[in-house]
């Protein structure tokens, strides 16, 4: 009964894992610094402020941003997808080899 809970593991498992875990806690801090920065630098769309102001605005002013903005929406996606898989991951080592 014993012998069938006390599984044994090729050396390289016991070797990469505790390294792998590792690797990816470190990812998932990197990515969740970069998905904090990344939101802090996007901008507010308020698209309510001409309503007070009564002023509009022109289309280079709407869209001067729009690249910048473009850009860091895209890095915030991927360094969330990227963070999601690393934390799924991390996980999965887990319970493969706790």
């Amino acid at each position: 009964m014993n012998s069938l809970l006390l599984k044994e593991y090729p050396l390289w498992i016991t070797n990469s894992f505790p390294i792998i875990r590792i690797v990816l806690f470190c990812l998932v801090i990197a990515s969740a610094l970069i998905l904090i920065i990344t939101t802090l630098f996007q901008n507010n769309d308020s698209n309510n402020t001409e309503v007070v102001s009564g002023r509009q605005e022109s289309y280079y002013s709407k869209n001067k941003g729009g690249s910048r903005d473009a850009k860091l929406q895209l890095i915030t996606i991927i360094t969330s997808i990227v963070a999601v898989v690393c934390i799924v991951l991390y996980f999965v080592s887990i319970i493969i080899y706790p």
